[in-house]
């Protein structure tokens, strides 16, 4: 069987529903939601056209699990049960759809933006960005918010939900020891500066049904990340066999690491070559192609991760199924062509702040 063939080949997960193929939506920002995080109908069409699309898991862009963790305009929501009616709408017409659905959950801490929520808060505080650190008391909170997002989006009739520990949000922060000076459990050595993402896992485990689905997002590099203690971390957590999938954002698949002493090898080869139970990983960055994505099984992750590619074409899987040789269409793309794929005026304007993404006469439109 060749890669591409194993692309459309389903996925058990450990628990709940098989994925149909090896195609999962990265969850992507998009700014559609109303300003309290409420579903609007944009985020909702713009979801469910991927769902539709032949992806085989869903998943929404970042959803904050706490007012003040909004991490930019427009975010959708998961921190009341006011966001309860938008996400059961959700969840349902994209299970409809065939996919599996996923929320990912999400606090930005110091990437909070100060206009959106005063005054950030962070794991220790940070003159850059102006947040000031948590108390003991709120980094608990923090935890159980992340738990209490979780039961939620089960509620809502999602099929599983994503733990955002990427990116330099708040959860990368507790794992950098550049940012995390606390002194407490939560800071400190590897071990201290993971704790919150070992016991929120714990926590939606215990506190969900047996086949709710659990995921993890990390990052390797920047912000203040090391790739051995990221490593170690993903070791650890696959060595649990706690969640169902692991999602590696590499930022490019094909790179190699930027510290000097991993280089020589990609990225990607850092968590391929870890033992992973009954746990699946896969890998995100720059898959835009057919011959891409089986490259990213060939090297030995289990299902790919599509971010950019998705915005290009509602239907990628699909696309690929029909034309091993498929490529994305070439940047920059016109505005008219992604209205065509479900982006409201909102999406269009964001993606023009990408270089060379949009027309530079049509991003003003």
């Amino acid at each position: 069987m060749s890669f591409i063939d194993k692309l459309f080949q389903p996925m058990p997960l450990a628990r709940g529903p098989a994925m149909k193929n090896r195609f999962m939506l990265a969850p992507l920002t998009n700014q559609q939601s109303h300003a309290d995080g409420r579903l609007s109908d944009e985020e909702f069409r713009w979801l469910t056209m991927r769902a539709k699309g032949a992806f085989a898991l869903t998943m929404t862009c970042a959803a904050h699990v706490q007012s003040i963790g909004q991490g930019f305009p427009g975010q959708l929501g998961i921190f009341g049960d006011q966001h309860l009616e938008g996400l059961g709408r959700l969840a349902s017409e994209i299970k409809a759809q065939g996919s599996v659905s996923s929320v990912q959950l999400h606090h930005a801490g110091n990437r909070s933006p100060k206009d959106l929520v005063g005054t950030p808060v962070a794991p220790s505080a940070d003159t850059k960005s102006g947040a000031r650190a948590l108390t003991l008391a709120e980094v608990e909170q923090l935890r159980d918010d992340f738990i209490i997002a979780a039961k939620r989006a089960e509620r809502a009739g999602f099929d599983g939900v994503e733990i955002h520990g990427a990116h330099g949000y708040i959860l990368a922060q507790f794992l950098s020891s550049e940012v995390n000076k606390r002194d407490d459990r939560y800071g400190g050595s590897l071990e201290n500066r993971s704790r919150i993402i070992f016991e929120i896992i714990d926590g939606i485990r215990a506190q969900t049904r047996p086949d709710f689905q659990v995921g993890l997002r990390l990052s390797p590099e920047r912000f203040g990340l090391k790739l051995a203690e990221i490593r170690s971390v993903a070791a650890e957590v696959l060595r649990q066999d706690k969640i169902d999938y692991l999602d590696m954002s590499l930022w490019d698949c094909a790179k190699e690491p930027i510290e000097e002493d991993f280089q020589g090898r990609t990225l990607m080869s850092y968590f391929t070559d870890l033992p992973r139970g009954n746990v699946r990983l896969g890998a995100a960055g720059k898959i835009m192609s057919a011959e891409q994505a089986a490259a990213v099984l060939e090297q030995g992750c289990d299902f790919v991760l599509i971010g950019r590619a998705a915005i290009l074409r509602h239907d990628f899987p699909e696309q690929v199924r029909r034309n091993p040789a498929y490529q994305s269409p070439a940047l920059p793309v016109t505005a008219q062509h992604l209205r065509d794929e479900g982006l409201s005026p909102t999406f269009i304007k964001y993606m023009g702040n990408w270089p060379g993404f949009v027309a530079a006469e049509e991003a003003a439109i």
